[in-house]
Order: structure tokens, then C-alpha cells, then sequence
């Protein structure tokens, strides 16, 4: 498994996301209310808005474009118009460091 460095945990607020580019993807991390790092797929499925613009709460990312919720931790679709999963991806916090299993 190939783990790089994203981020700092403090450049994240808690219940919090960021946006993070690499390899030619966007990606989206988040700091849950627990300070836990998680990791998915950086645009919305329905219309490739990025997620990183929208609001968290709790463990949920809600599009900013036409407010489409999703479970972080899992990728699920909570509420229309999301209705395809995000894909998500290992994340761990390493001496500060949000550290991602990304795809080569």
C-alpha cells in the first residue's frame, strides 16, 4: 500500500474538510467530530461539483451545488439528488500527518 502525506491534521477544523489534488484526481478529506481523518472521492456524483465547497456535519458532507448528502465514513448516499456512492479511501493520522492509501 502506497501511503503519502495530504496534510497537516490542524489545516482541517473539526467536522471540517479540505480539498486535496493528486495523481490527476481530487480528493476530499474530512476531520470528524471525533477527530478521525476520512477520505473519499473529491466530486459529488451527480454533477462533479466539488465537495470540499460544501458543509459537514456531524459525519456528513452535504454538496454545495444541489444539496445531495453523504455519509463520509462509508460513501453512501443519504439523500437525493445523490444517489451513486462516493469512493473512499484509507486515511490515518501519522505524528500530525493526515497520511491517504491512495491509487497509483
Amino acid at each position: 500500500m502506497n501511503w503519502i502525506s495530504a496534510c497537516r491534521l490542524d489545516d482541517i477544523e473539526q467536522e471540517g474538510v479540505t480539498r486535496f489534488d493528486h495523481g490527476g484526481r481530487t480528493y476530499a478529506i474530512y476531520r470528524s467530530p471525533s477527530d478521525e481523518v476520512f477520505c473519499t472521492d473529491g466530486l459529488c456524483t451527480h454533477e462533479a461539483i466539488h465537495l470540499a465547497d460544501g458543509l459537514v456535519m456531524d459525519y456528513e458532507i452535504e454538496c454545495p451545488k444541489h444539496s445531495g448528502v453523504f455519509d463520509y465514513r462509508t460513501g453512501q448516499p443519504l439523500t437525493p439528488p445523490a444517489c451513486k456512492g462516493l469512493n473512499t479511501y484509507q486515511a490515518k493520522i501519522e505524528n500530525g500527518d493526515v497520511m491517504l492509501a491512495l491509487p497509483a
